[in-house]
Formats: structure tokens, C-alpha cells, sequence
């Protein structure tokens, strides 16, 4: 593996870090668990005004730049199985938090991308 890319995926790995991080700081509701607790809102502000989904964005990103990042070609096989799983999981909680959090169909409608913004 060139050290170039070694060096810019560790970078990427980092945005990815710093991507997680900032979802934990704006949505104190960001839960393991596809559940809308009493007093839960729908938050539009920091990254969730640019994509649905910025956890899920920063795991791509941690996904995909992890095996550049540890020299690792043939890890890079298992990255589109990982993304697969958090697509799935991404409609998923979009389908109960649609039904079940007031505000949060609105929001569908006014914050169009899911993960990458102008893509999808």
C-alpha cells in the first residue's frame, strides 16, 4: 500500500471519528436501539441539516477508509457488505421514525439527502 494513501485514509478515518462525534453532540437521542423515547424531537440543525442519516455517513466513511488505512487491500471486499447492512438499517429507522415521531416526515420532505448530499 503507497504510504500516500495510508496517510489519507488515517485522515478519512479521522473525518469519520470526528463525523460520529458531532451527531453525539447535536442528537442526544443517537441510540443503538430504532425506538422515539417520550421526549424526543426531530433535530434538523448541525449535520442533520445536511443528510438524514450523518452517523451512518461517518460509519461509511470509517468503513471504507479503515482497510486503506491498515495497508489492507483484500479487507476492502468486505465494505460493500458493510454499507449494504447500514443502507438497510438506514431505511429501516426511516420507516419508524416516519410512523412514529411527529415532525419527522416533514423533515424527509425539507432534508432530501440520505447520506451524501446531492447523491442520495
Amino acid at each position: 500500500m503507497p504510504p500516500a494513501v495510508v496517510i489519507a485514509a488515517n485522515v478519512l478515518v479521522a473525518a469519520g471519528f470526528a463525523i460520529v462525534g458531532a451527531v453525539f453532540r447535536e442528537n442526544t437521542f443517537a441510540s443503538s436501539t430504532i425506538e422515539v423515547v417520550s421526549d424526543q424531537r426531530v433535530i434538523t440543525t448541525g449535520p442533520y441539516r445536511i443528510v438524514r442519516h450523518p452517523m451512518y455517513a461517518g460509519a461509511v466513511v470509517l468503513l471504507a477508509a479503515t482497510p486503506l488505512a491498515l495497508g489492507s487491500w483484500w479487507s476492502l471486499l468486505v465494505v460493500p457488505l458493510f454499507i449494504g447492512v447500514i443502507v438497510w438499517r438506514l431505511l429501516d429507522e426511516e420507516r419508524v421514525l416516519a410512523a412514529t415521531l411527529p415532525g419527522y416526515a416533514a423533515y424527509l420532505a425539507t432534508t432530501r439527502a440520505r447520506l451524501i448530499p446531492g447523491i442520495w
